[in-house]
């Protein structure tokens, strides 16, 4: 089951790319603009329920495995990141390179709403806008995560990430590792503009049902 020599390209090949990223683009700034209010509200809630910043960069690998920063609304403790190492035996995903644990002691009260509604993925929205990342796409991974790819799914890194995808309206973290790849390479092999449409109507519904976010 494992692809071992690719002839043809994928039809986000020549104008198609251009299309999706026009897309991308328009839908983007529209979502800033409708959201504003919204972003300001949750900026008042996370600062004031917990100190820190309103919104982290996490370093995430894109397209042609170049890192950017990608942006979030802060769901954990201030310097999270440097107490990842003290519960990495902690972890629940042994099917993959994924760090996950259910109940992580660094997700603050605030933290555990937003993730349950993906709400603290909004900011995300200004890494479309800047060409980092696509509304619709592979989910980012962590260079970490990412250096322990088996070879096959590298082409996970042949497209922009994405705020949404076919793993995420299709079980989210309830999905193996393995499941999740063949979902969005299965994207990659047969994207079209009406695929990306069914997903992003899709992900309101996979949002607020708040499964294992």
């Amino acid at each position: 089951g494992m692809p071992i020599v690719e002839i043809q390209g994928t039809p986000l090949d020549g104008w198609r790319r251009v299309a999706k990223r026009f897309f991308d683009l328009l839908l983007s700034t529209l979502l800033i603009i409708v959201l504003s209010p919204l972003f300001i509200i949750l900026t008042i809630i996370i600062k004031s329920t917990s100190s820190g910043p309103a919104f982290v960069r996490l370093k995430r690998v894109g397209k042609k495995g170049n890192t950017f920063s990608m942006y979030k609304f802060r769901s954990m403790v201030k310097d999270a990141h440097k107490m990842k190492s003290e519960i990495m035996d902690l972890n629940e995903r042994d099917d993959g390179p994924l760090f996950k644990i259910k109940d992580d002691p660094r997700i603050t009260k605030i933290g555990k709403w937003l993730r349950k509604t993906s709400l603290d993925e909004l900011p995300q929205l200004f890494n479309v806008f800047k060409g980092q990342m696509s509304l619709v796409g592979p989910r980012p991974h962590e260079p970490e995560e990412v250096s322990r790819y088996q070879k096959g799914y590298k082409k996970l890194l042949t497209i922009k990430p994405g705020m949404t995808g076919m793993a995420q309206v299709s079980g989210r973290s309830n999905l193996l590792f393995t499941e999740e790849a063949k979902l969005d390479i299965f994207y990659i092999e047969n994207w079209s503009m009406l695929l990306d449409l069914i997903i992003l109507v899709k992900t309101p519904k996979a949002m607020f049902k708040g499964d294992q976010a």
